[in-house]
């Protein structure tokens, strides 16, 4: 595809791609936050204690 037929965003366009791009990662890191202390407290403190 030449370069001239491509579409080029605007400033505007490009900054709420950006914003959406940050707000999925954040949602991201929070699911696997939960999904993390969800699994250590289902398995309980003694989890801690076991030996390797």
């Amino acid at each position: 595809m030449p370069e001239e037929d491509r579409v080029k965003p605007t400033e505007a366009q490009l900054k709420a791609r950006r914003n959406r791009s940050i707000a999925i990662a954040l949602a991201l890191a929070a699911f696997v936050i939960i999904v993390y202390l969800g699994s250590i407290l289902k398995l309980g403190p003694g989890i801690f204690d076991r030996g390797m």
